[in-house]
């Protein structure tokens, strides 16, 4: 009716973005506090954590086959996408039904403190989360408050004097002004969405809701980004990486000079730190202080013992060369890498502790929750298991297992390469199930009779007359005896190998043919290994015990 006007409603993005802006605030709070107390924490990082627990295998195996070392970012974002879309619903309900919207961010409150005591069973590791849900439910009420009311004061500021008000019955209108024709049939004027910002005299003046929604966001912010650097410091900081290696009592044997050949492409025979392979259930990485750090050593043994980091460093400490290989690597993959390794053999630390006879397995703990079992006869057959302190002449990076982890040779890695290795029991398989076993990969898991491609890359086109192809092949604790290559169907014929650096490493090979043409061609490689046993031609996925099968890739000769 004439003289009557409702107040304009916040546009719903504007409530969607409410809800999102909060949620990301007590994200970012919840950050900063699970970086000053455990990492782990984390809402997102502990959810995200859970998440790959309770995934089944296949999409593990999915996740690392189609995204390999990017699968962790890869499910982050996934999860921050989900979470958006919650948020934002739960913010447009925060407009029509307040206490909805509350519940549901306690309930994605409490679902993070519950993901992470499963990371760490302390009440302490709910803090973080509990942080996150008080300051998004506040944030989402207080934004909500101030957007409805700022709504309702501009609808007022519209409609007041620039339209004039309808005087009450009996009221003196003689002194009322008549509003000009200009100003009754101009629009009001309309703010933007979130009321501009504004500039008067030059100066920039910041409005009721830029203020109300730039507040949680810029906490968001905040948050998210003192979090990271506070678990940089943590990382670079005070956690006992500084300190220098004693020299091994045994050290690594020398190379021969040919083990690497002078070839572009071809993978190098030594593996730079940072190049090192990494495939592991770690969303946040663990950085452990050596201060505080300590391995216990107990289960079925004679006398339990706990060992301090300088323990291990005041041991007779050997150095070995040896390839590590991840059971999660497909034919031709890349989850292959070699390293020199310093550490105490292990063998070393069992007469110390004295082994029972019924002992059949080395149970571990570490610290990213994951658990291992070690088959007890693998590691204590002569080959060089080792508790390892050391990487290529310095200490252990923290992404491959710093202060300790371990090694077997001839072993896939998640069944003998334990990073950042908490806790060490002898124990029986029917006493303690581990991690990977539960989710029915092998219990026992030697690298299998692996070679790959490097040179030329898949479908790259080469220049007529000598085509060189290179690549390597691996077999730890068996060696490599020979590698042979085929091109189209034809004949199988004997590549050129490198020297051999020792059993526990790999091998790298070459083959030149004589092109006749130009034209697509195709090429596969196999190996046999030191025990004469020939790498089988049919594929078969990583799970359950490794990838089995030829590598082939094509190239074209111009």
């Amino acid at each position: 009716m004439p003289g009557s006007h409702r107040a304009a409603a916040p546009p719903r993005w504007l409530h969607a973005l409410t809800g999102v802006i909060s949620a990301a605030a007590g994200l970012g709070v919840g950050h900063t506090i699970a970086a000053v107390t455990d990492p782990a924490t984390s809402p997102l990082l502990a959810v995200g954590s859970a998440a790959i627990d309770a995934a089944p295998t296949p999409v593990k195996e999915f996740a690392v086959q189609t995204f390999g070392s990017a699968d962790k970012p890869v499910l982050l974002a996934g999860m921050a996408v989900v979470l958006v879309l919650i948020t934002a619903g739960l913010g447009l309900l925060a407009y029509w039904r307040r206490w909805i919207a509350v519940v549901g961010l306690v309930a994605l409150a409490a679902i993070a403190g519950a993901a992470a005591l499963t990371r760490t069973p302390d009440p302490i590791a709910v803090v973080p989360a509990l942080v996150t849900g008080v300051i998004a439910v506040a944030g989402l009420l207080w934004v909500r408050a101030g957007v409805l009311g700022s709504a309702g004061t501009q609808s007022g500021t519209a409609t007041g004097t620039a339209t004039g008000t309808v005087p009450g019955p009996g009221a003196d209108v003689t002194g009322a002004r008549e509003t000009p024709a200009a100003e009754r049939h101009a629009s009001p004027a309309r703010e933007s969405p979130l009321d501009g910002p504004r500039v008067r005299s030059g100066q920039f003046v910041p409005t009721r809701r830029g203020v109300l929604i730039g507040g949680p966001a810029a906490l968001a912010v905040a948050g998210a980004a003192g979090g990271t650097l506070l678990g940089r410091r943590r990382d670079d900081g005070a956690i006992g990486r500084d300190r220098a290696l004693p020299d091994p009592s045994d050290p690594a044997p020398l190379l021969p000079e040919d083990v690497q050949l002078e070839l572009p492409g071809i993978t190098p025979f030594r593996t730079p730190s940072p190049d090192f392979y990494r495939v592991d259930i770690a969303l946040s990485t663990p950085r452990i202080d050596v201060d505080t750090w300590s391995l216990p050593i107990g289960g079925l043994v004679d006398e339990p013992i706990t060992l301090r980091y300088e323990d291990i460093l005041d041991m007779a400490l050997v150095e070995r060369w040896i390839t590590l290989t991840c059971v999660s690597n497909p034919v031709g993959g890349p989850y292959v890498s070699t390293g020199r390794w310093l550490g105490v053999p292990l063998v070393d630390l069992f007469e110390q502790v004295g082994v029972r006879p019924e002992a059949d397995q080395i149970f571990t703990e570490s610290a990213d929750g994951l658990t291992m079992s070690i088959p007890l006869d693998a590691a204590t057959d002569g080959r060089d298991a080792m508790l390892v302190v050391g990487l290529n002449g310095e200490q252990l990076p923290v992404e491959r297992g710093f202060p300790a982890r371990l090694i077997v040779p001839g072993l896939f890695g998640f069944v003998s390469a334990a990073k950042w290795i908490t806790r060490m029991d002898l124990s029986t398989y029917d006493r303690d199930i581990a991690y990977w076993t539960e989710r029915d990969w092998a219990t026992d898991a030697p690298v299998l009779t692996q070679s790959r491609i490097d040179v030329p890359g898949p479908l790259q086109r080469v220049p007529a007359g000598t085509v060189t192809m290179a690549g390597i092949a691996w077999a730890q604790h068996r060696g490599i005896r020979s590698v042979e290559v085929r091109i189209d169907d034809g004949d199988w014929q004997q590549a050129e190998l490198a020297a051999d650096g020792g059993a526990d490493l790999w091998r790298q090979w070459r083959f030149d043919w004589t092109s006749t043409g130009s034209g697509r061609h195709d090429v596969q490689v196999r190996a046999t290994d030191g025990r004469g046993e020939a790498q089988p031609q049919e594929r078969t996925a990583p799970f359950p015990d490794g990838a089995r099968g030829w590598h082939s890739i094509a190239f074209v000769v111009e």
